[in-house]
């Protein structure tokens, strides 16, 4: 019998949320950002080893806010992998960078640095190095590249709260890192996102940005271009509660992709991305197939929903025509052939097993 239908992804609320937004707003809350997101921030800090943590209003805006405080113009270019979720590229042509998209790696989907290099130019000024999956590639070489070539390297981490590299916390390796809050992630306040940082001029740096550039809060004399992208303290006491959750929550996403590993391995036709749980925490079950249209067609009308890869950047309708003399051979095959399972935390071992059951009986039928 077909079970209920079965979400690519769902959030993981319960009453320790609604008991704390409650609490809140009895207590007298105003809802702004100050002391509950103050206690967000250091939750965050603690937990990737880093001294500084900005909340923000969502993890596209954490990005361009990086930018600005790293003092990217217009006109200036950033290396951006293909193979990423859109609000990457995007985040830095709202301010007039042009995002230099580079291919990837086959092993970690994470940018090639080999590609990377021939793209510089006298007007390439930062790096941003997205861990796809929460999967990364060697983080020193990382480091010691945009060294050489004098580029910040901004972390786009939206997809790796909870992922490490040699037990360094990815986002933490370069200039400034960026996580995302927004439903879909392994812990979320709806929307929301965080910069992290050990540079703390940086750190005052997105502070007043995000600020109106005020010279401090409360008093209405702007030294610097600012915006408002502060946060919420409403967000924030759901986002403690979510934070408490996050070792559980890590703990489960391996189990649930080492599961999902264990019952598909005999299957030729479907492959994994060799993935390193002791490392990393992986947002999406993702598997690449020839057939994932197919794949994805079944597995719907058997009440399993999923979701295909993000198609390579320069394949997107507002990017297409820039980018149609160059060639991302790797991105375009892997993008062709992924697909997200079910990745909830929520997700039973009996549910997982049903998914894979049924897609060993679409590839053996």
């Amino acid at each position: 019998m077909k079970p209920q239908m079965i979400p690519q992804m769902e959030p993981g609320y319960n009453q320790a949320e609604a008991k704390a937004l409650f609490q809140y707003i009895k207590d007298g809350g105003w809802g702004g950002e100050y002391i509950q997101t103050e206690k967000l921030e250091k939750m965050i800090c603690k937990f990737t080893h880093s001294k500084y943590c900005s909340m923000t209003t969502n993890g596209t805006i954490s990005l361009t806010l990086a930018l600005l405080a790293l003092g990217l113009n217009r006109g200036d270019e950033i290396l951006v992998p293909n193979m990423t979720m859109i609000a990457s590229p995007n985040s830095a042509i709202i301010l007039g960078i042009k995002p230099i998209l580079v291919d990837i790696e086959q092993g970690t989907l994470c940018m090639n640095l080999k590609e990377a290099e021939k793209l510089i130019t006298s007007k390439t000024k930062a790096l941003m190095y997205v861990s796809f999956n929460g999967r990364s590639g060697d983080m020193k070489d990382v480091v010691l590249f945009c060294k050489k070539h004098k580029l910040f390297l901004v972390e786009d981490s939206a997809q790796a709260l909870g992922s490490f590299w040699q037990g360094k916390h990815l986002g933490t390796f370069g200039d400034i890192g960026s996580f995302s809050f927004s439903v879909p992630k392994i812990i979320t306040t709806g929307q929301g996102g965080a910069l992290i940082t050990d540079n703390e001029k940086l750190y005052q740096k997105i502070e007043k940005i995000k600020d109106f550039g005020r010279i401090r809060g409360g008093i209405d004399i702007h030294d610097i271009l600012g915006w408002n992208f502060k946060f919420s303290d409403f967000l924030a006491v759901v986002g403690i509660e979510q934070m408490k959750k996050l070792p559980k929550r890590i703990v489960r996403k391996k189990e649930i992709y080492q599961r999902y590993q264990n019952n598909l391995k005999g299957l030729k036709k479907l492959k994994f991305i060799p993935t390193n749980l002791t490392n990393t925490t992986p947002w999406f079950i993702d598997i690449y197939t020839d057939e994932p249209n197919k794949l994805a067609d079944y597995l719907i009308k058997k009440g399993i929903c999923t979701r295909k890869i993000y198609p390579a950047i320069n394949t997107q309708p507002i990017f297409r025509s820039e980018y149609k003399k160059r060639k991302f051979p790797i991105t375009q095959n892997i993008a062709g052939r992924g697909l997200w399972l079910p990745s909830s935390c929520k997700l039973t071992d009996k549910k997982i097993n049903y998914i894979t059951e049924s897609i060993v009986n679409f590839f053996n039928d």
